[in-house]
């Protein structure tokens, strides 16, 4: 059997096995979405977001790319963290990273990969942010675990400077930012950073929405 026909045989198990608990399960779906959590992961295919954190289908907004980089002229990203914060209002924004991450892996080489190099830069930038840190870390598997957390760490930041959370923030309270590191080793997850409406950062990223200052 070709394996996509597998993936159509699931399909039709998962169907009935949620029908069987709840017949009108998908009439429900169908009507509207109203998530709490919207979740930007990594792409790895290893980091399924509903599994890791047990939730069911409508329950988690999710945004995925390499290395889970929030960056500011990334208009795809932009544009579900803007429908997650003001159409959905969701009380909470999770960057999860994960150990042994490929896309930090190769940021932390020399080697050129082509395109990808574009957007491994953004990882690179963080390791020289970091690299008195890092560098001082002997071990090189514990120098890798520590650039995944940092690189969480930035990217919660990176959330924090856009006028989209900002805004949010002050008109609503709303969301918290978090940071977590998914451990493929043990399946559980860490949480690394965590931001508050309000938390205070540079006054350079700190938007005037009044124009009062």
């Amino acid at each position: 059997m070709d394996t996509y026909r597998k993936l159509l045989l699931a399909n039709q198990a998962w169907v009935q096995d949620k029908l069987s608990v709840d017949a009108d399960f998908f009439n429900k779906q169908a009507n509207t979405q109203q998530p709490d959590f919207m979740w930007i992961g990594c792409s790895d295919s290893r980091v399924p977001a509903e599994d890791v954190t047990g939730t069911e289908p409508g329950e988690l907004f999710v945004h995925r790319n390499i290395a889970n980089l929030v960056i500011h002229t990334d208009l795809n990203m932009l544009s579900v963290l803007q429908y997650a914060v003001e159409v959905l209002k969701v009380k909470h924004v999770i960057v999860c990273g994960h150990y042994n991450c490929g896309g930090v892996k190769n940021a932390m080489t020399r080697h050129d990969f082509g395109l990808i190099n574009k957007w491994l830069r953004h990882i690179k930038d963080v390791y020289r942010m970091h690299h008195r840190e890092l560098e001082a870390i002997a071990d090189g598997q514990a120098r890798y675990d520590r650039l995944v957390e940092l690189n969480v760490t930035e990217q919660v930041q990176n959330l924090a400077q856009t006028s989209i959370v900002q805004r949010a923030w002050k008109n609503e309270q709303r969301p918290i930012i978090h940071g977590w590191v998914y451990d493929l080793r043990t399946g559980y997850v860490k949480e690394t950073a965590c931001m508050e409406p309000g938390a205070k950062m540079d006054e350079i990223y700190d938007f005037d929405f009044d124009g009062t200052t």
